[in-house]
């Protein structure tokens, strides 16, 4: 017997059962005394330290079947991990089962139907690196480390997100395990409420083994990093956010408060300096794209300009290096419809107090043609809002901890009474059940009944948890 504890008793895995579930696998089931037990159970956030009982690496669809029918028979806590990314480390449990997807990276292109076809354990660099060649991207994230199927399950906001809208509209259809370890396809037409659900729902429904996605064109853009001093952060702000609120849908940039990092790849007098600036990610036609930059470059002119043409996956891969796996990380977040003169003046003054080198804040616009669609027809609900905003406290130092969560936790409590009042579920820590209702708004009594319907148990919970009823 291998022992877990369960709510604060021991709970056994049955050896035979163990032996069986291991030879059915075709990947790898890893427990606590395998020599790389400790390297495997680690997440992309070094502050989550947690301690499963078993880990299995799912080669194939069949592997995540079985993996579900055991973690059941057993009793366990089961957790799902994918990328390893998520921000408050749900892709791992302690003493239960974490079922991974990190082999399953297979992808297929159909030039003709204009889709791809991704496994759940695909990182955006790998999808990136299958469509680039052909000017194509799937709409997704900003960090090609990444996982796709964290970032479409909350929605997916990134460099796309104003011309193409989020991740889960260019969703075609997913292959899901439920359960009850039937698989299934949701699409439009296959089981229309699982596909609403998991559009913004997060891994609240089942196992995604593959998703389908329209492709979108995104070969050359025009972005890169544009920077301004601190001292002008309150004007940059200001001038962004009228900016962006009216800008053509092939025009995108993120607003961010930073430190410069003191490495090669920024000018040396700039290095350790506290600044506002903008990350900008331009498709389409390059006229529109020149009199968008030099819109603020004329208004004020940049400390750092880093903007030019380039492979839409050389943006996505920019700063992947600056954030490695295994750094500290605090979140807050929130949605904000309206950024008032008196929240930028806020902004600016926590901006102003980033406590690290690896701190931020960023503003994510998500108009455009996120906002296409209406609120009910995803479970991702605020379409009317303007702006993803979060907060991240970042360090590699295990100690500074308390001073990441303080200055986070402060920030965002000024903050959030000019929010919408949720957030994006993909940028929350572990909040409480209230700010999960929260995220989802008027669509969460709805996520509920289909919750009900398809995992009655709530076996999928490690997550930003839908109970059901």
């Amino acid at each position: 017997m291998i022992s877990t504890l369960e709510k604060g008793t021991e709970h056994l895995i049955d050896e035979s059962a163990l032996q069986s579930f291991k030879a059915s696998i075709r990947g790898m089931v890893i427990t606590k005394d395998d020599p790389s037990y400790d390297n495997e159970r680690s997440v992309y956030n070094g502050m989550i330290d947690r301690h499963p009982a078993v880990i299995v690496k799912c080669r194939n669809v069949a592997d995540v079947i079985s993996s579900v029918n055991f973690g059941k028979a057993q009793k366990l806590l089961i957790a799902i991990r994918a990328g390893g990314h998520n921000a408050g480390g749900l892709g791992v449990c302690d003493d239960g089962l974490v079922i991974d997807l990190s082999l399953m990276k297979g992808i297929r292109i159909d030039l003709e139907a204009n889709t791809i076809r991704v496994e759940g354990g695909c990182l955006l660099g790998d999808i990136d690196h299958a469509t680039q060649g052909f000017g194509k991207a799937v709409p997704s994230g900003i960090f090609s480390t990444t996982g796709i199927t964290g970032l479409t399950l909350g929605g997916g906001l990134g460099h796309l997100t104003r011309k193409y809208g989020l991740t889960i509209d260019n969703l075609l259809e997913a292959d899901v395990v439920l359960a009850d370890g039937q698989l299934v396809t949701a699409s439009e037409k296959k089981n229309a409420d699982l596909f609403w659900a998991i559009r913004g729902g997060g891994g609240n429904f089942g196992v995604i083994t593959s998703f389908l996605f329209t492709m979108q064109d995104a070969g050359t853009i025009h972005g890169g990093p544009m920077l301004w001093h601190l001292e002008d952060g309150e004007e940059m702000m200001r001038f962004y956010r009228d900016f962006i609120l009216k800008a053509p849908h092939d025009v995108y940039c993120y607003f961010a408060f930073l430190t410069v990092p003191p490495v090669p790849l920024f000018p040396s007098d700039l290095h350790l300096k506290k600044m506002s600036g903008l990350v900008w990610c331009n498709v389409g036609n390059d006229d529109t794209s020149e009199k968008a930059l030099n819109t603020f470059r004329n208004f004020k002119k940049p400390a750092l300009d880093y903007t030019g043409a380039m492979p839409f996956a050389a943006l996505q891969g920019m700063f992947d290096a600056l954030y490695p796996k295994g750094l500290q990380w605090y979140w807050k977040a929130d949605f904000v419809k309206d950024l008032s003169d008196e929240a930028i003046k806020l902004n600016v003054k926590y901006g102003n107090r980033l406590p690290t080198t690896h701190s931020a804040m960023h503003l994510y616009p998500i108009n455009g043609q996120a906002q296409k669609k209406k609120s009910k027809d995803t479970a991702f609900s605020y379409r009317d809002a303007n702006w993803a905003q979060v907060i991240v406290g970042v360090d590699p130092d295990p100690a500074n901890g308390d001073k990441l969560s303080t200055w986070t936790k402060e920030y965002w409590t000024a903050l959030h009474p000019f929010s919408a009042g949720g957030a994006y579920v993909n940028f929350m820590m572990e909040e409480g059940q209230e700010r999960v209702q929260a995220a989802y708004g008027d669509n969460y009594e709805r996520l509920t009944k289909i919750k009900a319907k398809y995992d009655p148990l709530n076996l999928f919970r490690v997550n930003q948890n839908i109970k059901p009823i």
